[in-house]
């Protein structure tokens, strides 16, 4: 039997948890540094890695798409995957090395006929795909709310969904990690 992933928490030996919130991205190159949302209803915790230059970066997502200039670009799917990617480059990314992983997006109250999280999800796929971005691994869709957790040192994702035990989502292989 497997032992289940720890949640990365922040501690006095040097680590590092960064929260991302509503309509906030964040990326990092930092060894300990632990990049978290938590939460995620509708809305999608958008991962994009480049594991070779080992940089990361998350994005809170809440909406499928802006109508014009936002203040919060990590706000609307369609602003979010330009804006995380220019924020990875910005710390040494490339572009053609990036990949995502995504969780969110589920279905949290079941008279909504808006199905926003569904929305959000293919609003985050269609831009990493005019983006060429590969998905690797997803944990969307469902009623349950999800947190998650990237860590720099491992580049893994943790997942947690609500009331559930972490799992490890992704990790790209140890030839991927430079």
């Amino acid at each position: 039997m497997t032992s289940q992933p720890a949640i990365p928490q922040s501690d006095a030996g040097g680590s590092s948890l960064v929260t991302v919130r509503i309509g906030e991205l964040a990326v990092s190159r930092t060894p300990g540094t632990v990049l978290s949302t938590i939460g995620l209803g509708s809305c999608i915790g958008l991962v994009l890695m480049d594991a070779e230059r080992r940089v990361v970066g998350l994005a809170h997502v809440m909406l499928p798409e802006s109508r014009g200039p936002e203040g919060d670009p990590a706000r609307f799917a369609d602003a979010a995957v330009p804006a995380l990617i220019h924020a990875l480059v910005g710390v040494g990314g490339r572009p053609q090395r990036l990949e995502a992983v995504l969780v969110g997006g589920a279905q949290l109250f079941a008279a909504s006929q808006l199905e926003i999280g569904v929305r959000n999800a293919e609003a985050v796929e269609a831009a990493l795909t005019a983006a060429a971005i590969p998905v690797r691994a997803r944990a969307t869709g469902g009623v349950a709310g999800r947190s998650v957790w990237v860590s720099i040192d491992d580049l893994s994702v943790t997942v947690r969904a609500a009331d559930a035990s972490p799992v490890e989502l992704y990790r790209p292989a140890r030839g991927d990690r430079g």
